[in-house]
């Protein structure tokens, strides 16, 4: 079947590609399309203005101080990630501590362990948020940790972490507090000043920029102590934050079309109202297609207190009529590609409620899945396994 002329029976705004409803890559305005039909010029001054220009409005997102920078890096987040890691976690004798409730966590884990740099983890499995106290107690058990790496939205399950807690806890005990804030930036209230020392996030997330760069929030002295430390040469954030100290430029080739675009989605970011509003408009979403979900006869894996407004978690349905490919398809048909899931434990797939989307878009998706469910033939939704 040919997925590129194929036009889709959704809802208008997408021209003949479905709605994104994932933690990203996720739909984008006509606004930020267009920022990407122009070509820029790496050395321009007017490019090199756009990337100024991003790097103060995030630390003034951020509630960042004099006392932090913003290093952009070319690729996903993943690669600001292990960036990160690599030029702010210790080697030797001292530990970074990993508190990990997914699959995210689990790779930060992995990443340090790859590039040979000692690592302990706090696992809580697949959906169970860590608490403040479990993290004193493993921070008082081995004196050695002196770094702590938490996520704040972990998309494997939608769950998001008491982050500013922990961060009281980190910080009373002296040790640095990075937070990867890749799914949360942008639409959850988060202060660098409230305890980061370090975080992470990616241009095609809560901003709803489109993929191809990742950036990183940090206190300046932590950049400047990290000289020489870096595993490698492409994910060096000093040398990157030298060079775009020196001249506005990377060292590599920037993802021009990526950063214009980025530039336009923090425009129309404020414009809406910033961190609060966005965040507002998030949540609207995610409580009607839960309780649309709901209605229908599914499960979420996590209560409510516990879910965020990023992407909601489903429980497989039991009936044997269920199969997810054709559930998949057949909405993608209809305009709307969801997420599988990726838990370990229970069956599931994931509805993300960010991007250029809003309740007109959610009552689709119920409708389109009510159609499917009816197409397929499947009346028992409770839970497989349950």
């Amino acid at each position: 079947m040919d997925h590129t002329t194929r036009r889709y029976n959704g809802p208008p705004g997408q021209e003949d590609m479905p709605y994104l409803l994932t933690p990203g890559p996720l739909t984008t305005s006509q606004g930020v399309k267009a920022a990407m039909l122009a070509d820029w010029g790496s050395r321009d001054v007017e490019f090199r203005k756009v990337v100024a220009d991003i790097r103060n409005g995030l630390l003034a997102m951020a509630g960042a101080d004099e006392t932090y920078e913003c290093v952009i890096m070319q690729g996903s987040g993943t690669f600001a990630i292990e960036a990160a890691l690599g030029a702010f976690c210790p080697s030797g004798e001292a530990k970074t501590l990993v508190v990990a409730n997914g699959a995210y966590g689990d790779r930060a884990a992995k990443i340090l362990e790859k590039i040979g740099r000692p690592v302990v983890k706090i696992d809580k499995g697949d959906s169970a948020a860590p608490t403040p106290e479990e993290v004193g107690a493993a921070l008082d058990a081995d004196p050695a940790i002196t770094h702590v790496w938490v996520i704040h939205c972990e998309t494997t399950s939608g769950i998001v972490n008491p982050v500013t807690d922990i961060a009281k806890v980190v910080k009373g005990r002296g040790r640095r507090f990075m937070v990867d804030a890749m799914s949360s930036f942008g639409a959850l209230p988060l202060d660098m000043r409230d305890g980061l020392d370090v975080m992470v996030s990616s241009s095609n997330k809560c901003i709803e920029g489109v993929p191809g760069f990742s950036y990183v929030l940090v206190k300046r002295h932590m950049l400047e102590m990290s000289k020489g430390r870096s595993h490698s040469v492409v994910l060096d954030l000093y040398e990157q934050w030298k060079g775009l100290e020196a001249n506005g430029q990377f060292r590599f080739t920037p993802p021009t079309h990526a950063l214009v675009a980025f530039h336009q989605a923090m425009k129309e970011h404020a414009e809406e109202g910033g961190v609060e509003a966005r965040g507002n408009r998030y949540a609207r979403n995610a409580d009607l297609l839960v309780k649309g979900m709901r209605d229908i006869g599914f499960s979420t894996l996590l209560n409510d207190n516990e879910a965020g407004p990023i992407i909601q978690t489903f429980l497989t349905p039991r009936d044997p009529n269920f199969d997810f490919e054709h559930f998949y398809e057949s909405l993608r048909m209809r305009g709307f590609a969801i997420y599988p899931g990726k838990l370990t434990k229970r069956p599931s797939f994931r509805i993300g409620t960010i991007g250029k989307v809003d309740e007109t878009v959610m009552n689709g998706v119920l409708a389109a899945i009510r159609a499917v469910l009816g197409e397929m033939n499947v009346t028992d939704l409770s839970p497989l396994g349950a």
